[in-house]
């Protein structure tokens, strides 16, 4: 079994493809990070050129040297410059595009997705990991080209001067260019990754203590939950110790040899001079370029020990864009109709990768009109039940048959169409409360969006707000009470107008005045739909026609 999902070589090539809507900035970036590393070459040789000519050990014209010279110091600058405003305009454009990306590939595979993995490290992924790519984007493609082309360059100026000089540079060369960044590569991996994946956890931990701050203070929960937090930044804490260490032995391995390489040189033109076949000029010429060579070429460690972190938060956006969706759209899709019967037909199902069955051979029939009571302890799966209604799964044996067509025939798009659901919180987002009413229809009219919140029993307490429904959940949101809340989650409901209408414990966080007055708001503005109500409570489910009970995976009607 693979350690990991996707090698080196893997990742490299689906970051360079990601990276062809910029390549028009890569390669300008590219070319003067090239010829910027050129030029720092240039200013040490010709800088060495100046010197000898003018003290008369070489022929070369000493305006001309001290010309190349003066171009050279100023092409580097200017050669930076265009690096880094061309990397980087591409790079974080590409990120833009690369959020996007995720949300979409998010949005196709949820909602099944979603019950599986953490908020927080989704969110870890879709800000930091994404933004951990900026490197590969912005500081690592010029630097593959340049430590290519910087040692051969040298090797041929070393090569001019005396083939003996290459004898000396090119094993340096190939331990610090080749050898040592794929070996810190395949060694500090799982590394990285492990950074990556505390980091996720860690965000975790924290957005689940921020959210339910007031439930730990009740409780008196505050510093065991802290302690949590505290035991999971020790562990990231640890691995970026490890990531710290490995990035110091990848820095200071190649400086040895580096220096090694310098130490070589002077012995080799010794040598030479000892045999009367140096050139001392040249011995100098080449000790200025192998410097500045070195000292560009020594970058790539820089570069490969922040790949570490970067191919590790690269593998956990990919593991997500090639999730495959829990369910798979038709090709050839029909079209049910208003929803006229459900039919559960001796459907079973077990989660993905468990062996747990959640239900057995469920079998009954919903009619338009009907008000389905589902019942059942917490854990008994109702919530399942639900899932495979709204299509997150597909049954593992069985069919749900709607007007007696194939549930897996319609479009996903077409049930979403046809069936609304209210969980147990309803979610509001930091916008006005008009528009979080009109997130079942954004182009719904102010009049539409008003008449949904009649019916929901909320627009009253809305008018008592000063901006009315202009009020931002932002600044509103977590004062409101849960039936309020219930209540903007009912006018979505009503402004989506479905043809069911589909409940998870609607009163769960309600007290038993509040849970009447949404039964009664059920049973005067619902009555011309098919409902669906899932509680553990009995009392909720007093209004039903029929009252289905979920007890040891067995659907049974009461």
């Amino acid at each position: 079994m693979k350690k990991y999902r996707y090698s080196l070589k893997e990742m490299a090539v689906r970051l360079l493809k990601i990276a062809a809507p910029i390549k028009s900035y890569l390669i300008i970036s590219t070319l003067a990070s090239i010829f910027g590393n050129l030029a720092h070459i240039g200013l040490m040789g010709f800088g060495a050129l100046t010197l000898l000519s003018a003290a008369g050990i070489t022929d070369t014209s000493t305006v001309f040297a001290g010309i190349m010279t003066v171009l050279s110091a100023v092409l580097i600058p200017v050669c930076r410059y265009l690096e880094g405003v061309y990397s980087h305009i591409g790079a974080y454009g590409l990120l833009a595009s690369l959020r996007v990306r995720l949300f979409d590939t998010i949005d196709r595979i949820a909602p099944a997705f979603m019950v599986e993995r953490h908020q927080g490290d989704l969110l870890n992924i879709a800000v930091a990991d994404i933004e951990t790519l900026e490197f590969f984007f912005a500081h690592t493609i010029g630097p593959m080209f340049t430590v290519i082309i910087l040692p051969l360059t040298t090797l041929i100026i070393a090569g001019f001067c005396n083939p003996s000089y290459i004898g000396v540079l090119l094993p340096v060369f190939i331990l610090i260019s080749v050898i040592i960044p794929l070996a810190a590569m395949r060694t500090g991996r799982s590394i990285g990754m492990r950074y990556r994946e505390g980091l996720g956890e860690l965000n975790t931990r924290i957005l689940e203590s921020v959210y339910g701050i007031r439930d730990l203070q009740i409780f008196g929960r505050g510093k065991e939950r802290l302690g949590k937090v505290l035991e999971q930044n020790t562990r990231v804490n640890k691995a970026a110790h490890g990531l710290v260490l490995h990035q110091q032995a990848l820095s200071s391995l190649p400086s040895f040899f580096v220096y090694l390489g310098r130490i070589l040189i002077i012995y080799t033109a010794a040598r030479l001079a000892e045999q009367g076949t140096g050139d001392p000029a040249a011995a100098i010429l080449v000790s200025f370029v192998t410097t500045a060579s070195f000292s560009s070429t020594f970058s790539l460690t820089f570069v490969v020990s922040h790949l570490l972190e970067t191919f590790a938060a690269a593998e956990r956006i990919f593991l997500i864009e090639d999730t495959a969706p829990a369910v798979a759209e038709t090709d050839t899709p029909v079209s049910c109709g208003h929803v006229e019967t459900i039919h559960f037909n001796k459907v079973s199902f077990a989660y993905p990768h468990t062996d747990a069955v959640i239900l057995k051979d469920a079998d009954f029939i919903i009619h338009k009109g009907d008000r389905i009571g589902i019942l059942g302890e917490s854990g008994a799966g109702k919530s399942t039940l639900l899932r495979l209604l709204l299509r997150f799964y597909d049954p593992v044996s069985g069919v749900i048959e709607w007007n007696g067509i194939d549930e897996k025939q319609l479009k996903l798009s077409e049930v979403h169409k046809r069936i609304a659901m209210l969980e147990q919180e309803t979610y509001l987002f930091d916008a006005s409360i008009a528009e979080n009413i009109a997130l079942a229809d954004p182009d719904a009219s102010p009049e539409a969006i008003r008449e949904a919140a009649r019916r929901a029993g909320i627009d009253s307490f809305i008018d008592t707000l000063p901006e009315g429904y202009d009020t931002q959940m932002g600044q509103m949101g977590s004062r409101l009470s849960g039936g309020e809340r219930q209540r903007i989650g009912i006018a979505r409901v009503m402004l989506a107008d479905p043809d069911v209408v589909v409940m998870d414990e609607p009163t769960s966080s309600l007290d038993i005045l509040h849970e009447k007055e949404l039964l009664h708001t059920l049973r005067t503005e619902y009555a011309d739909k098919t409902v669906i109500l899932i509680s553990h409570r009995p009392s909720t489910l007093t209004d039903c026609t029929r009252i289905l009970k979920l007890e040891g995976c067995t659907l049974r009607e009461q």
